[in-house]
């Protein structure tokens, strides 16, 4: 079975302007590109090619999300000020640091659309699996506005596409993008039938979400955040010791992934320490439990990742994971950080691991649903 992959040449037109950091330029403060600029998702779709990986992934077309997609999920004063704004020229997403430019607005359809693209190659069974490479990014847009360099919230418009249209209950969302899943927590807040998971560096961004007691209304947010500092160990055991089992008590339909690479060592805006290595093995625990709970439906939606130089190696390392295959490239910085001090779980990681357990043991998952209606 193959796997699915949509990349569009228009992703890596999002204008995002000179940012410095997260401020506007000016005064004293010198004009830089944007963080969230096209490098490391371009870099990462070229690399995909020149590895010889793309020849082995079935190539999904991206397609731009319709109105009706979109609301169902967001207000309809969101999409109508994000089309105005892009119309105009310039434009917010609607926290003041996330800007873009002409043809925003169509571009943030696209990226919302690539991932039901990916979603519907798997549903129909072209794909077992599939990774939407897809930018703005979406996992920190809430129903009433985007933040965090996010416009739409491209996962949940997939989801919620994806059961308007095929059927689906239960959906799980997983997200180790080093920021907390802020956006699809909220957009889920409520839901017995959508699982949210976000593993992320505590109280980073957003500062105020993301606590470990933080359930959701409907009990079925799971938080997992980590102290700054972790490496691959603590990733991959939140994984095999807390995100695992929980799938496994919701048995979704179908498992979504949060993909930000901004938990990587390289990484800007993150003080995380995950290398190839980490993100290879979280996705290959996660491609066994979709296999062993649902029929191996697994999609990817790219979400951070902002160091140009090292995103691509891990990315690629996700898609030989996903795909099967080892295109043989490795991770050219593992003797930097193979053996870091890092990486070992240590007594407190170990603590926080326990807790989240413990945790997720005691939420509902479980409980009988009546059957959804549309």
């Amino acid at each position: 079975m193959s796997t699915g992959y949509v990349w569009h040449e228009r992703y890596a037109w999002h204008d995002t302007g000179a940012f410095a950091a997260n401020s506007h330029a000016g005064g004293y403060l010198q004009p830089f590109p944007n963080f969230e600029s096209p490098e490391s998702k371009a870099r990462l779709a070229g690399l995909i090619e020149v590895s010889g990986m793309l020849d082995q992934l079935l190539r999904v077309p991206a397609r731009p999300a319709t109105e009706t997609d979109i609301l169902r999920v967001h207000s309809r004063a969101h999409l109508e000020r994000i089309k105005a704004a892009s119309a105009s020229g310039r434009g917010d997403a609607g926290d003041g640091r996330s800007p873009f430019g002409p043809g925003g607005y169509e571009i943030a359809l696209l990226s919302a659309g690539g991932t039901i693209a990916a979603t519907e190659a798997v549903l129909t069974g072209r794909a077992e699996n599939a990774y939407a490479l897809v930018r703005p990014p979406g996992h920190h847009a809430v129903r009433d506005h985007g933040m965090g360099f996010c416009v739409f919230a491209n996962i949940a418009v997939a989801a919620e596409w994806a059961r308007a249209n095929h059927g689906i209950r239960r959906v799980a969302v997983v997200d180790y993008d080093v920021h907390h899943g802020n956006g699809t927590q909220d957009i889920f807040e409520d839901d017995t039938d959508v699982l949210t998971i976000s593993i992320h560096q505590e109280r980073l961004f957003p500062r105020d979400t993301g606590a470990m007691e933080d359930h959701g209304t409907a009990g079925t947010a799971l938080n997992i955040p980590l102290p700054a500092g972790c490496g691959n160990d603590a990733y991959t055991e939140a994984v095999r010791r807390v995100v695992v089992p929980a799938l496994h008590r919701f048995a979704p339909e179908l498992i979504m992934v949060a993909s930000g690479f901004d938990a990587s060592a390289y990484d800007p805006l993150g003080r995380m320490s995950v290398t190839c290595a980490g993100y290879r093995s979280m996705t290959e625990q996660l491609v066994q439990a979709a296999r062993e709970i649902c029929s191996g439906r697994l999609v990817m939606s790219h979400e951070g990742g902002y160091s140009p130089v090292y995103t691509p190696f891990c990315g690629l390392a996700v898609l030989e994971a996903l795909s099967g295959h080892d295109t043989g490239v490795g991770d050219p910085f593992d003797g930097t950080w193979a053996n870091s001090p890092q990486h070992p779980l240590t007594p407190v990681q170990d603590t926080i691991l326990g807790a989240a357990e413990g945790i997720a043991e005691r939420l509902q998952l479980t409980v009988p649903r009546e059957p959804r209606t549309n």
